[in-house]
């Protein structure tokens, strides 16, 4: 196979995913109401709850809403790439997937393509959502919306690895939107998406250490940093470390020979 077939194949994975956005449009408004919501309605009392000043390494954030921004970008990708891997377990119900899978590429560049198309998809969902925060008088140094890209680009990869992953586990459609509630939930409450850390430990030991590692806080505070020209090199590790490790076992676990698929008679 050259390099020809598989740069026409990732870019025909990828071109489906974005026709598919695009014609769904109630896809994209569901996405941005959701952090919108909690931008506009709820921040006004957290931020009443824990005060304008936020303590360091925060100190240049003055408002809540500014802070919580970048974990309502982290929000946004997180459900886009439980979104990305529901459509997974639909074409494998609708036999769909068969045509993909069988193809002469190696299976690992089918999933990272698609993945790759479902990451874009977030990204364009993140700058609509910044837009509108701007109007809201949510400004950021405009270099941020440069720097925030590859913070972007991490996180959503990791976030829609983790979306392959449980997707290699669910056979049925019903099924996985349980589970989605069921990961999406703990993550986002249990991260430092709404809380900073030092906050969280006033409270809970328990839930400190819970959110201090939760793959979800750290690739908010990738977010959080790149958004304001800073670079976390612990939340990069992390984050990293995170996409290999789900990455990795979404590929054995769609290896019918070897993973979740195996009992399931493979990808239908």
């Amino acid at each position: 196979m050259s390099s020809l077939h598989y740069w026409r194949a990732m870019w025909g994975i990828i071109g489906r995913e974005l026709r598919r956005f695009i014609t769904q449009r109630e896809r994209f408004i569901s996405a941005l109401v959701r952090p919108l919501v909690w931008l506009f309605v709820f921040a006004a009392g957290f931020r009443a709850a824990l005060g304008l000043a936020i303590t360091p390494p925060y100190e240049t954030y003055i408002l809540y809403e500014v802070y919580i921004t970048p974990g309502l970008c982290g929000m946004i990708q997180l459900f886009n790439g439980m979104q990305s891997s529901l459509s997974m377990v639909y074409d494998r119900e609708m036999c769909s997937m068969r045509i993909l899978m069988v193809c002469p590429l190696p299976r690992w560049f089918l999933l990272l393509s698609k993945l790759l198309a479902g990451t874009g998809v977030s990204i364009l969902q993140v700058y609509a959502f910044l837009a509108i925060a701007k109007a809201y008088d949510i400004e950021p140094p405009w270099q941020g919306y440069l720097w925030v890209l590859p913070a972007l680009m991490l996180s959503g990869l990791m976030l829609g690895a983790l979306g392959l992953l449980l997707s290699s586990f669910i056979k049925q459609l019903e099924n996985f939107a349980g589970v989605m509630n069921f990961v999406i939930f703990p993550m986002f409450f249990m991260s430092t998406a709404l809380y900073p850390l030092w906050k969280i430990k006033e409270s809970s030991t328990l839930l400190y250490n819970l959110a201090q590692y939760n793959p979800f806080s750290q690739a908010v505070e990738l977010i959080r940093f790149a958004l304001y020209g800073q670079f976390n090199q612990q939340a990069f590790v992390y984050t990293l470390v995170a996409f290999t490790v789900f990455m990795t076992t979404a590929i054995i676990g769609y290896n019918p020979s070897k993973g979740m698929m195996a009992g399931k008679g493979g990808a239908r």
